[in-house]
Formats: structure tokens, C-alpha cells, sequence
């Protein structure tokens, strides 16, 4: 049976109390619409960006096909582009100058000074643009983690994958579709860690992926001036239908002592849930040292275990 596809909720206008009391405790995505975000969604042109940002040396992905593969690294390169150079070649569908193909895909994903020790943020790491944009004030001041500015070329499709602080996504320019998956439906999506094996999430190759069939599907376009709220563990595929310019905006929605310290791009899980897959590791192999037939039956009682023990009851 096909998964469900549904459409992410709008709503415009909306204000900080109405967000926090009503919407936030759903925890599921929404596309917000009309927020306050200053001007550059009419200011960021590629020309402007370009003279701004300058001959900053920024790291970038570049992708020989449209569909970002960073499970295998397959097709992905790393490079090094002065700032003003990626815009450019970013906005165009072919280059002139390339690394790879003339219609090869750049990907923009901003990183601290020191990515080992210091979270990206746009504020810092491009002070002229600081004051063309506003953050939606739907968080406490002392929760934010970070704020990453993110750009990509026409056609470009990042992996789906979850985060594990909520996010709100900013499309400052062009055009995105993002289509999302509830963490309930983790078991669907063929996870190596955050990520899901399956990348062509539009034509998935069922006989090796059969299960993402009943992953139940939401979808959103996002134009210049919306924002999409992506709560944590929400699985998320981005694909730039156009030249596009957006910022995340992260924050720690959970007692800063959950988070592992050395966690700079927000997506290492929770300490607590680390510990428990050490645990488990080590449960297996103890399990590993029973015959088949014991071995299958115990690590079907853990499962019911778990099951009873550690998952919701409240159905979506």
C-alpha cells in the first residue's frame, strides 16, 4: 500500500504567542507566511550578494549530479570557492569554468570559523548581512544554536535527513520543495545513521527499498518570504527548483545538558540516546553467543520490550 501524501499546513500572519501556545506542541511542520524578515528578500540579489560577501574563501559541495549523495560520498566533491565566485556559479544552469561538468551543482552550507569548536552564524561570519535580515522571535534568545546560511544551484537535491533541534528553514530567495517524513515512520526510510539510503524519494527503487512505500509523505513549496518549521527528529528532502538563498535558524528546544558539547552542526543525537545505542551494542553481541534459534527468540522479546517500555502511546 502507497504512503500517504499531505500537504504542510500555511498559515500568515502568525504571532509569537499564537505560535508557542498553539502550533509549537503539535510538533509537526508548518509553512508560515508573512513574518517579518527585512529586506533581504528583495535585497539579496546574486549581484549584491556577490559584492557583499566579496572574495571571502568559503567551503563548498559540489555535485556532478543533481542528487546529493552523502551516505556513499558518491559523485560529491569538496572545494574551495572565493565567495563571490560561488553566487555566481550557483545562479548559472552551465559554466564556463568548472571542477567537474559544466553542469555540475554547488551547495553552500555555511560552518563556524573553527568547525571543530565553533557553530555557524550568518551573523558572524558575514556582519555586512547582518542587517538585512530578522530572526522570527519564536524561541527564547538563550536557546539559539545556530544560523546557517545555506545556497544552491537550480535543480540541486539534498539527501533527506533529520536534525535534532528544531529548525526554522528561511527561504530568503528563489524556490524550494521540501517534502518531510514523521519520525514514526523511521522504519521505512533505510537509515545509515541521520540519513536515508533512498535519494530519489520521487521514483524509489522499490525492489530494493520496498518499505518506503508506506512512508507517509508531506509536501510544501516555499517561495521568498516563507518559513517552514522543521521540529527535531523530522526527516526532511530539500529540492532547489530555482537559484536559491536560505538561512536555518536552530535552536535548543531541550536542557542544554541532553546535547553532546562537541555537537557544532546540531545533528549529533542526544547524549542519552547515544548511551542507549552503546547499550544496545553491546546487548547484541552479548545475544550473538545463543544459537540461531535462541538468538532470534530473545531479540524478539527485546523488541516487544522495547515496544512496551519506550514508545509512544499517543498515535499521530
Amino acid at each position: 500500500m502507497a504512503g500517504q501524501h499531505l500537504p504542510v499546513p500555511r498559515l500568515e500572519g502568525v504571532s509569537r504567542e499564537q505560535f508557542m501556545q498553539h502550533l509549537y506542541p503539535q510538533r509537526k511542520p508548518l509553512v508560515l507566511e508573512g513574518i517579518d524578515l527585512g529586506p533581504c528578500t528583495s535585497k539579496w540579489t546574486v549581484d549584491y550578494l556577490s559584492q557583499v560577501g566579496g572574495k571571502k574563501e568559503v567551503k563548498i559541495h559540489v555535485a556532478a549530479v543533481a542528487q546529493m549523495d552523502f551516505i556513499r560520498f558518491l559523485c560529491v566533491y569538496f572545494r574551495t570557492l572565493p565567495f563571490d565566485q560561488l553566487v555566481q556559479r550557483a545562479a548559472e544552469e552551465k559554466h564556463k569554468e568548472f571542477f567537474v561538468s559544466e553542469d555540475e551543482k554547488y551547495y553552500l552550507r555555511s560552518l563556524g570559523e573553527d568547525p571543530r569548536k565553533d557553530v555557524a552564524d550568518i551573523r558572524k561570519q558575514f556582519p555586512l548581512l547582518k542587517g538585512d535580515i530578522k530572526f522570527p522571535e519564536f524561541f527564547k534568545e538563550e536557546q539559539f544554536f545556530s544560523s546557517v546560511f545555506r545556497i544552491s544551484s537550480p535543480g540541486l537535491q539534498l539527501w533527506t535527513h533529520y536534525d535534532v533541534m528544531d529548525n526554522l528553514l528561511i527561504q530568503v530567495t528563489g524556490k524550494k520543495r521540501v517534502v518531510l517524513f514523521s519520525p514514526r515512520d523511521a522504519q521505512y526510510l533505510y537509515l545509515k545513521g541521520t540519513k536515508s539510503e533512498v535519494l530519489n524519494i520521487d521514483n524509489p527503487d522499490l525492489a530494493k527499498y520496498p518499505l518506503f512505500s508506506k512512508a507517509r509523505r508531506y509536501e510544501c513549496s516555499l517561495e521568498a518570504g516563507d518559513v517552514l518549521f522543521i521540529p527535531a527528529l523530522w526527516f526532511h528532502n530539500v529540492i532547489s527548483e530555482e537559484f536559491g538563498v536560505g538561512v536555518n535558524i536552530f535552536w535548543k528546544h531541550l536542557p542544554s545538558e541532553c546535547y553532546d558539547k562537541t555537537d557544532t552542526y546540531g545533528n549529533k543525537d542526544p547524549t542519552a540516546a547515544s548511551r542507549a545505542a552503546q547499550i544496545l551494542d553491546r546487548a547484541l553481541k552479548t545475544l550473538a553467543e545463543l544459537p540461531e534459534e535462541y538468538r532470534d527468540f530473545y531479540a524478539r522479546r527485546m523488541v516487544l520490550h522495547i515496544q512496551d517500555k519506550a514508545y509512544s502511546k499517543n498515535s499521530e
